[in-house]
């Protein structure tokens, strides 16, 4: 049975199990979403998705025992990870990062309206990232003078192509393709190739990952 012929089955992870409840409840009353589990802790997480399988995980990251992002690396190591949407707040900056370079394809406000919830899960599961370039720029630009480059993320660069490099410094700075293309004067379809090819060479799942990788690798700089 594929994904279309099924509900998108969700997994929610939080301490509080007023939060959980809440969730489950929005959840429950969507046609094509299905919450099979619930854990408390990132650990009790991982349990759980050894008995059941999850197309997305909506994981808090401020949890007792495993945090969300601690669960979200070990999720990214299984050989068919479910797609991962954190829980967090502007005033954890660098938890926000952390997750997405853990591997989580995005991240909501934990007060965020129960509409963009269920939008951001299906964009997820349908392999999307959830978080919009220019936001995930803003979230870096404003943690990236507290965070040292990653050790061995500049010689990463060194697979890419010249062009590629510059797809992905455009990516970092929020462009759609359409608009990389133009900057670029090639054709969409072509961005999409050097997107692809990119993220194949250096083992990125989307473009939310991109986006911090360029941060980290030092390709790009915040802004002033």
């Amino acid at each position: 049975m594929t994904q279309a012929d099924r509900p998108i089955r969700v997994a929610v992870v939080d301490d509080q199990p007023l939060i959980r409840a809440g969730f489950s409840m929005v959840l429950a009353g969507q046609d094509d979403i299905e919450v099979v589990g619930e854990a408390e802790n990132g650990a009790d997480a991982l349990d759980l998705l050894e008995k059941v399988e999850a197309d997305v995980v909506i994981m808090d990251i401020r949890m007792p025992v495993m945090d969300g992002i601690q669960a979200t690396e070990r999720l990214m190591r299984l050989d068919d990870p479910p797609g991962v949407l954190v829980l967090t707040t502007f005033d954890n900056d660098e938890d926000a990062f952390a997750a997405l370079r853990a591997g989580a394809g995005g991240f909501l406000l934990k007060n965020a309206p129960a509409t963009e919830v269920v939008n951001a899960i299906r964009v997820l599961a349908a392999g999307e990232s959830v978080v919009a370039p220019r936001i995930t720029r803003l979230l870096l630009d404003r943690v990236s003078d507290r965070l040292a480059p990653a050790n061995g993320q500049a010689e990463r660069l060194d697979v890419l192509t010249a062009r590629e490099r510059d797809v992905l410094a455009l990516v970092a700075r929020g462009m759609s393709n359409a608009e990389i293309a133009a900057e670029l004067y090639v054709a969409g379809a072509t961005v999409k190739t050097h997107l692809g090819n990119l993220m194949a060479k250096l083992h990125l799942r989307d473009r939310a990952q991109a986006v911090a990788f360029a941060y980290e690798s030092g390709l790009v700089r915040p802004s002033p």
